[in-house]
Formats: structure tokens, C-alpha cells, sequence
């Protein structure tokens, strides 16, 4: 890092180790850049981290726009820290496309959560990433875990493949639904259902109520026609109010139960490790495109190759076959 505040690798993660809020901050700013020398720092930094980290519960949080997510995830933060733990959100956003940013704001949308000691909300820019998922919200999770949070939940924008790439960082996916049922039940995707590993009707209460226990009843049938994600595990349907915080303890220790379960069968520790190669090879197909399309003699070829494409004149597959031998020769 340049400028005023600069420090060393070993310093930063000195502080961030010890809980500095601000130095956590500093870092998953460094780790987010895309500058190469701040890609070098941030390397050297996760290295010198890594011993700290894994010590977490990992939460993927999703659902349909509406269900409440951010009113939920504010009322299970309050009652996991109110347990003795510490809470990190990342918030995955979708981005502005004139600026990259954050545009849905997640420090206004939860209030009190934000503004409690043991809790730390980071809003990220998906920034175009495939799937909507912050192609360094991995390692910003690690950060997080390096600094004593020991409960991490990542929110997704609940749209696209942004489920699936979640899945990926996670040690439980939380399925988030309205109540309702029927027709709702058919909207929603088959492979949307497959990743959960716990559903959750939320706005049970008022005249909700009983529209949510029939929805959770329907849930739980279609999950027996699903092969479950972890062996030795079946995802439960639960309910809750998220604004009268009913049902969130009774979440939180499925979770618990959860999490000794797959430990006992060692799940857990066969999820993390296919979920580092995952993370290696998705690495390496980032690096290689990057590289592609930085590559001189590719640059030189790609106008007069897209303009023949979009005429007619040449097909994608003989265009790209073109562009990739460019890209071999150089």
C-alpha cells in the first residue's frame, strides 16, 4: 500500500489479528483493489493471515427479493452475538454499472446490527463478477476470520447464479422463503433447492402464520425428493419472524447441530477442502482470461474479429479458434 497510511504486510495483519475494526477495513480495501501492486500486498498479506483463519461457521444467506433477508440476518446477528459470538456480514451487492459501487446500501438496512462492537457489515460490489458473488469475497472472508469473527454470513443478491457461487464459499447454505406455497413452490428452482442445507419460511406471524407452517409442511415434502448436499444430513424447514424474532433461536441451534454432525462425519472439513481446489481453479481460469484479453497480438485482431462476427461474416466458434491461436503464438 502507498501514501500516509501506508504500513507493512506484517503490520497490518498485526492489527487486524488483534480486532482493529479499522485495520480489517484497510485490509478487505487492499484485498478488493485491483491495482497489481495492491494484488502483490494483499497476496503477501492472506499469506501471513492464513494460520488465523477457518475457525468459523460459514452461512450463506439467499432468498427472492422481498423475503426479508436483511431484516432476518440484522435479527439472527443480535441473538448469535447476544450467545457470545462475533458477527461479520458480507453483503454482496449489485453493482452500478457507472461506478462499480455498492448501490443497495446494507450499513441502512441494518441499522442496529451495524452499529454493535461485536459485529461487521461490509457491503461488496459484485463489480460484474459472473454469478453476482465479489470474486474476492473469499478472501475477504478469511480476513474477517483472522480478526475473531467466528460467525461469518454472506448475503447474496438472490438472483442468477449467485446461489451457486455462494454455495461455493459456505458451510451451510440458508434458503430464505415467503410463505405461500402452490404456485410458489413451482416458481421456484430445482437447483436452488439442492444447495440448501436448511430452509427457512420467514414472516410467520399475523396472518401469516398459519400460511407459513402449510408452506413449511409442502417445503419439506419437495426436499424428500431432492438428494440431500451432506451425507448424514437432512435439510430441515423451519419457520420464523425475522421482525418478531420468533424461531431464530430454534435456527441457530439447528445450525449448531449442524455443523457437529458433519464434523463428526467429516463433511465439514471434505466441503472446505473441494471448495480451496474450486477456489484454486477459479483462480486460474480469472488469471488466464485476464491475460487473454491483455494479450498484445489478441487486442490487435479483436475489433476486425467482432465487427465480422456481428456482420455475419465469420462464426463465434471460428473467431474465438482465431483470437486463441493468436493468444498461443504470442
Amino acid at each position: 500500500m502507498s501514501g500516509p497510511a501506508a504500513t507493512t504486510m506484517d503490520d497490518l495483519a498485526r492489527d487486524v489479528r488483534a480486532g482493529d475494526r479499522r485495520a480489517l477495513a484497510r485490509a478487505i480495501t487492499l484485498i478488493e483493489s485491483t491495482r497489481d501492486d495492491h494484488r502483490a500486498d494483499a497476496e503477501r498479506l492472506l499469506e501471513i493471515l492464513l494460520p488465523d483463519t477457518g475457525n468459523s461457521i460459514r452461512i450463506g444467506v439467499s432468498g427472492v427479493p422481498g423475503v426479508g433477508k436483511s431484516t432476518f440476518i440484522e435479527t439472527f446477528g443480535q441473538h448469535v452475538i447476544a450467545q457470545g459470538h462475533k458477527v461479520a456480514v458480507l453483503a454482496v451487492d449489485p453493482s452500478s454499472r457507472r461506478t462499480g459501487g455498492s448501490i443497495l446500501g446494507d450499513k441502512t438496512r441494518m441499522e442496529d446490527l451495524s452499529r454493535h462492537p461485536d459485529a461487521f457489515i461490509r457491503p461488496s460490489p459484485t463489480a460484474g463478477t459472473l454469478g453476482g458473488v465479489a470474486r474476492r469475497t473469499r478472501e475477504v472472508l478469511l480476513a474477517c476470520e483472522a480478526a475473531g469473527f467466528d460467525v461469518v454470513l454472506v448475503e447474496t443478491v438472490g438472483v442468477g447464479q449467485s446461489e451457486t457461487a455462494v454455495a461455493d464459499l459456505v458451510d451451510l447454505f440458508l434458503l430464505l422463503l415467503l410463505p405461500g406455497g402452490g404456485d410458489e413452490l413451482q416458481g421456484i428452482k430445482k437447483g436452488i433447492m439442492e444447495l440448501a442445507d436448511m430452509v427457512v419460511v420467514n414472516k410467520a406471524d399475523g396472518d401469516l402464520a398459519d400460511a407459513a407452517g402449510r408452506s413449511a409442511s409442502e417445503y419439506a415434502n419437495a426436499l424428500r425428493l431432492l438428494h440431500p448436499t451432506t451425507a448424514d444430513w437432512v435439510p430441515p424447514v423451519l419457520t420464523c419472524s425475522s421482525l418478531k424474532g420468533t424461531g431464530i433461536a430454534e435456527i441457530w441451534d439447528k445450525i449448531a447441530e449442524y455443523r457437529e454432525i458433519v464434523a463428526d462425519s467429516g463433511a465439514f472439513e471434505a466441503r472446505r477442502a473441494d471448495q480451496a481446489r474450486r477456489w484454486m481453479w477459479g483462480e486460474v481460469d480469472e488469471n488466464l482470461l485476464s491475460s487473454f484479453r491483455r494479450h498484445p497480438d489478441v487486442r490487435a485482431r479483436l475489433e476486425e474479429l467482432e465487427a465480422r462476427v456481428s456482420e455475419g461474416g465469420l462464426t463465434p466458434s471460428a473467431a474465438a479458434q482465431e483470437l486463441l491461436e493468436a493468444f498461443r503464438k504470442g
